[in-house]
């Protein structure tokens, strides 16, 4: 989850996450070079003491601001395009979850268990115990085996949502009466925060989302449990 006075992004939790880490900071750098060469030629413009400080032509000037900029949009796109696909590959998935957005909640259904569903809806404040997180607490998760790859259909009942988890690098809107998919795999366990990220009414910034990585022998006690409950 964030922390107060954060500056950077969170820490990853999936391999898709690292990569926008990496490409993140590969284009800070771009952005950087380009803001000390513009300052730098700002400065010796108004700095020089040469008197004739109007070039009416130079050829070689224009190729050079023609040429550099194109590299460099070259050198960002490549790696961009890279990680566009490959946070829509979805191969052979482990596990399917389908997440439905509500006014104001989200409810969850394991489609490879067929009677595994259930809602989740945030925590009051008043109900939280020591170490939850205020507006960001759920009292049922998404629990999730860690190190498999998931798949999250992500629809809406009523209006638009939005099915966003940073530290998992997702961020999938949710459309009535339409499907999206999105993946993930986390590579640790822990508990990921997110929240809905597409304004839907008046409560729309108390429908959090929790996502549990848990190793595969605790995931599957868990549905058991869970299984044994709804049969009831």
């Amino acid at each position: 989850m964030a922390h107060p006075s954060q500056l950077g992004l969170q820490d990853a939790a999936s391999p898709v996450m690292e990569e926008l880490l990496y490409f993140h900071d590969h284009t800070l750098m771009i952005v950087f070079l380009i803001s000390t060469l513009i300052l730098y030629v700002i400065v010796a413009m108004v700095s020089t003491k040469l008197t004739n400080k109007f070039i009416l032509e130079s050829q070689e000037i224009e190729i050079i601001w023609t040429i550099l900029p194109a590299v460099i949009l070259i050198l960002i796109a490549l790696p961009s395009l890279r990680i566009l696909y490959l946070m829509d590959e979805i191969n052979d998935p482990h596990l399917t979850i389908k997440a439905i957005g509500h006014q104001w909640y989200w409810s969850y259904e394991y489609s490879d268990y067929e009677t595994l569903n259930f809602d989740s809806y945030m925590t009051p404040t008043q109900d939280l115990t020591s170490g939850q997180f205020r507006l960001l607490e759920t009292d049922h998760r998404m629990v999730t085996p860690m190190e498999s790859p998931i798949r999250v259909l992500i629809t809406a009942d009523d209006v638009l949502h939005a099915w966003a988890v940073p530290a998992l690098g997702i961020k999938m809107d949710a459309v009535p009466g339409r499907l999206n998919q999105a993946s993930f795999t986390t590579t640790r366990p822990g508990v990921f925060y997110g929240q809905c990220s597409e304004i839907c009414g008046a409560n729309h910034s108390f429908m959090p989302i929790v996502v549990e990585a848990v190793p595969l022998q605790q995931f599957e006690n868990w549905s058991s449990l869970m299984l044994e409950e709804a049969s009831l």
